[in-house]
């Protein structure tokens, strides 16, 4: 009997021990989990944390899967935008010369017809020479190897020094002098050497289009009803036709010169106007940058400052601006007042002011500016 309850202790003893060593077990399991748990979270807060991490930089990075598609798509199909440029203002030059220059020289006074012929060349050969002029000329590029320049920076993708005002293009994958944008009707990015080309050709392409506009709105009208009379007569016709008894004859129609005549002096004043309500507000925001001195990237630049610097009751000035009439004549190049004529109003190849690696007083500035902030 004793022999009996002592065995039955014995085993008691055994799986309370064995119990209590599960238990053991399980809690350290647990707390070998809880630990690695935590051991990972700090190794990827440790990775991941950045002080300058903000809600901006969250959203550029989950926008940066669309930033790279846009860049090649962009890169891609530049020679198609510039194509589609080309083909476009070819097609309204024919359509002036083959349907409205005849009318034009049938039923204007001679007057009318030396102004329209003497304007109408004059923005064409303007419009020509500056779109080719961009999609020419560089825009300009840092030197890559070291050289003396001061107060220059390290661009963080070309690994090599970046002057003021320079930035890199992601689609042309290197850094322009003093970059404005990336252009996909041009295929070229617009910076230093060839901004003057893409602002005149702005300019002169919503002038070309505000002329086409306007001299066409009479003709717009009336080709606008032929082709209203041309649906009614169509649907007359197909009346008389389902209809037609042994004497009743169709209504009259239009010929195919006819048609074609007035279909393509509406396709000329909608595009013509529809370009020059797109293309006149680009050169009216480029036209109040170019006043104030700075480009597109930069406006953002000085603004961001501006709001810094009034926190702290500060002035924020801008170091490339020379005041809004001297800003543009720095930006034409118009040195003397004859340049007024001969690099603006008539086609000229003349270079910007400077290297676009230094940023001196151009000689055409009337007086000294007191130091400025800078950027």
């Amino acid at each position: 009997m004793r022999s009996r309850q002592r065995m039955f202790a014995a085993v008691m003893r055994l799986l309370l021990k064995c119990l209590r060593l599960g238990r053991r077990r399980r809690f350290k399991l647990v707390r070998q989990v809880e630990q690695l748990w935590h051991y990972g979270h700090l190794c990827l807060h440790s990775l991941l944390y950045n002080s300058f991490t903000n809600g901006d930089v969250v959203l550029d990075s989950l926008f940066e899967p669309v930033y790279w598609l846009v860049d090649h798509v962009t890169r891609w199909f530049g020679v198609v935008f510039v194509a589609l440029v080309i083909g476009l203002t070819s097609s309204i030059v024919a359509i002036v010369y083959i349907c409205l220059l005849p009318l034009i020289l049938q039923t204007y006074t001679p007057a009318w017809i030396c102004w329209h012929l003497a304007y109408g060349h004059w923005n064409l050969i303007m419009i020509v020479f500056h779109y080719y002029m961009a999609i020419t000329t560089s825009p300009g590029h840092p030197p890559q190897a070291k050289n003396d320049l001061t107060g220059v920076s390290i661009c963080r993708k070309c690994i090599a020094p970046k002057p003021a005002r320079t930035h890199h293009c992601s689609i042309c994958n290197r850094c322009v002098l003093k970059m404005d944008h990336h252009c996909p009707w041009l295929n070229n990015c617009v910076g230093h050497y060839n901004h003057r080309y893409f602002f005149s050709f702005c300019l002169f392409m919503t002038m070309g289009c505000i002329y086409c506009s306007i001299s066409g709105w009479e003709m717009f009208r009336d080709a606008y009803a032929a082709i209203e009379r041309m649906k009614l007569l169509d649907k007359e016709r197909l009346q008389v036709a389902a209809n037609q008894t042994y004497y009743q004859t169709p209504p009259p129609t239009f010929s195919f010169r006819q048609r074609a005549f007035h279909k393509s002096v509406v396709y000329l004043w909608v595009l013509c106007s529809s370009v020059a309500l797109a293309l006149g507000a680009l050169t009216l925001w480029h036209a109040a940058l170019i006043t104030r001195g700075e480009t597109s990237i930069e406006r953002h630049i000085n603004r961001k400052e501006r709001q810094r610097l009034q926190k702290k009751g500060k002035v924020f000035r801008n170091p490339y601006s020379y005041g809004s009439w001297d800003n543009w004549k720095v930006f034409l190049g118009v040195d003397v007042p004859r340049h007024w004529l001969t690099r603006v109003l008539l086609p000229s190849p003349h270079p910007p002011h400077g290297t676009g690696l230094s940023w001196d007083l151009p000689p055409c500035v009337t007086e000294q500016r007191a130091p400025l902030l800078a950027i």
